[in-house]
Parts: C-alpha cells; sequence; structure tokens
C-alpha cells in the first residue's frame, strides 16, 4: 500500500524571520515542549529516534534525472537558494554533520551554519586512508569537536585537537553501523549524513538511517554522479516502498523519506548536546 503524500509550502528564507527560526531551535532542543507549526512538518521528526536514542538523517541535493554533478564533477550548485538554507537548518538542529572523504578533497566544505541562525554543529570526515590534508576547513579550529574517522591501520597525522576515531575497514570501507555507535559512544545522538552520494547510498544500504531528504531541482545534467546508487534488484516490485512526504521550496522539491521501519537498531548516545 501506498502511503499518502503531503504537498505543503515550505517556509523559505525570506518568508521566515531569524526570531521564528530561533526560537524553533531552542524549543527543538528542549525535548518536550510543543513544536512551532511552520516548522515541525518538515524538522520535527528529526527531534527523537523511532528505533533507539539516535536520530540520523540523510541528505541529497540533486537533479530531475538523479543527479548530484555534472560529467566533469562541478556541483555549484544544482539546488535553489531555498534548498541551501534547508540544508543549513539541518546543520543547526543536529548534533554533528559527517561527509566522505571524497566530498571533502572535491568540495573543501566548512560544514558550518551560515545562511540561517542557530548552533555549530560538530563535524566528521570518513577518512579510511588518511587521506584528507590539515589545512582542509572542516579541520579548522573553531571551537567546535572535529572528528577524523579512519581505519585502525592507517597512517594519518591531523592537526591538533581533532579527534580521532579508528575502527576496522572492510574493502577499504568502515561499516555505517559501526561509526554511527561510534559517534554515540562520544556523544553525538543526532547526525547528518550530508554527503557524498557514494557515503550516503552506503548509509542507507546498511540501513543506517532514520530519514533521507532528497532536494530535487528542476534542471537536467545528462550524464554525471547519481544522487543513490544502491544494490541493483531483479524486479522492480522488489523495492521496498516508504512513508513520504513532499515539500515545496521555491524552484526545489523536497523528498521527506521515512525509513524508520528498515532501520537497525544501534544504540544510545553517551550524552546528548
Amino acid at each position: 500500500m501506498i502511503p499518502a503524500v503531503q504537498l505543503s509550502n515550505f517556509p523559505t528564507a525570506k518568508s521566515a524571520p531569524g526570531d521564528h527560526w530561533d526560537e524553533f531551535v531552542h524549543l527543538f532542543r528542549k525535548g518536550q515542549q510543543t513544536l512551532p507549526h511552520r516548522w515541525a512538518d518538515v524538522f520535527g521528526p528529526l527531534r527523537n529516534g523511532a528505533v533507539d536514542d539516535l536520530v540520523i538523517v540523510g541528505q541529497v541535493g540533486q537533479s530531475l534525472d538523479g543527479r548530484v554533478a555534472t560529467a566533469s564533477g562541478h556541483s555549484k550548485y544544482i539546488n535553489c537558494p531555498a534548498g541551501i538554507a534547508h540544508l543549513h537548518r539541518l546543520r543547526a538542529l543536529v548534533d554533528i554533520v559527517v561527509v566522505g572523504v571524497g566530498t571533502a578533497l572535491a568540495d573543501d566544505p566548512q560544514l558550518t551554519v551560515r545562511q540561517v541562525a542557530g548552533p555549530q554543529p560538530a563535524r566528521a570526515v570518513i577518512d579510511p586512508k588518511g587521506r584528507l590534508g590539515a589545512r582542509a576547513r572542516l579541520f579548522r579550529d573553531d571551537g567546535m569537536r572535529r572528528f577524523l574517522i579512519t581505519a585502525e591501520d592507517a597512517c594519518c597525522d591531523p592537526p591538533p585537537g581533532v579527534e580521532v576515531i579508528a575502527l576496522p575497514a572492510y574493502g577499504g570501507n568502515i561499516p555505517p553501523s559501526a561509526i554511527a555507535i561510534a559517534l554515540a559512544r562520544v556523544g553525538m545522538r543526532r547526525m547528518l549524513i550530508e554527503g557524498g552520494a557514494d557515503t550516503v547510498s552506503r548509509f542507507l544500504a546498511a540501513r543506517c538511517l532514520d530519514r533521507l531528504h532528497v532536494t530535487v531541482a528542476p534542471i537536467m545534467l545528462g550524464t554525471g554522479g547519481p544522487g543513490i546508487a544502491l544494490p541493483p534488484l531483479e524486479r522492480a516490485d522488489q523495492a521496498p516502498r516508504m512513508p513520504v512526504r513532499v515539500h515545496r521550496m521555491e524552484d526545489d522539491v523536497l523528498f521527506d523519506c521515512d525509513l524508520a521501519a528498515q532501520r537497525v537498531e544501534l544504540g544510545e548516545a553517551k550524552k546528548s548536546r
């Protein structure tokens, strides 16, 4: 049975005064207070986990034909300003933002909250072979916790203050479940798996996501990097269907996919920020 789909007008940065968003962030993190309706429909499901203590959300920004970049690798900017603001709102609501080393090398992201008001999250890069240099912007010492998630046998020399999480790697990859459990042990309860597409796909295939936010722009890029790449199925009717809510964000459309029914149990965070 296909779940009902809801289409609503998404609050944009232009239509929502900053103090309204500030109030929402404060109430969201307080835990029990009723959330303002204008934001609750989109971000309310990220407040508490349905499977365990953790909330892990993946996000992908892609074209209408499912690409996150052109064939040359160019990706700025596929999504409209409202779509970018949505990503920054997600950052403001989570404890940590996680990216793969491929994204860190290609884009040198800051992973900070800049487009909207809100607290800064911790930052982590999944880098099994220690490829990311010490000058990467996500390693910048700005008072927030920074993590290098790497393989146990990797040789790496991160900047001072960067916390190293060394985990077993198999075939050059660290299992997403091990990453989530390790981050929970250092106090990260809400996690945003921001990219790239390969990292988000690995967390999705490993059933380690509670929600998946896919922001689709009304453009077509042709040949290029796919937004999501999963193991193949023989038949279309073998693909699991999931509850989904749809929101309009100016020119873009947000698909908020509920993956709680297929998420594996991971545990509890040591503490919550």
